[in-house]
């Protein structure tokens, strides 16, 4: 089955960047957080893990940190990039641990779930040494 993918555009309306190859992320496991329709998770934010966000993460029910080898998952530690759902990542905020986000490796069709406002408020500069 294949699946069409949404044009590549990041939330600054620019060119969607790699958000990380290693370890490998996005829904089509290609380092960047592209999406298209069957992506029911929104998985679009690429979001720089901190212990914290993944300790939340666990805690409502999607272990990022346990590898899974049968799924070919590393599992996540602090500083690792990782295409997280938009809707965990405005849980995450709402909940005030939300991770820094790489807005020009963040998919466009985030702001579906995540108002602008409020990914800026955890935007990495350009300066950064993790962008």
């Amino acid at each position: 089955m294949s699946f069409e993918m949404d044009p590549s555009v990041n939330v600054r309306g620019g060119p969607l960047q790699s958000c990380s190859r290693d370890p490998m992320t996005g829904f089509f496991r290609s380092g960047a957080c592209d999406t298209c329709a069957e992506d029911a998770g929104h998985h679009t934010v690429c979001a720089v893990m901190t212990d914290e966000f993944l300790a939340f993460s666990k805690y409502v029910g999607n272990d990022l940190s346990t590898p899974r080898p049968e799924y070919d998952f590393p599992g996540l530690k602090a500083g690792d990039r990782w295409c997280v759902c938009a809707s965990r990542f405005l849980q995450a905020h709402d909940g005030g641990c939300a991770p820094r986000v790489h807005m020009d490796a963040t998919h466009e069709r985030t702001l579906d779930v995540v108002p602008f406002e409020v990914l800026e408020t955890y935007a990495l500069d350009a300066e950064d040494p993790l962008v």
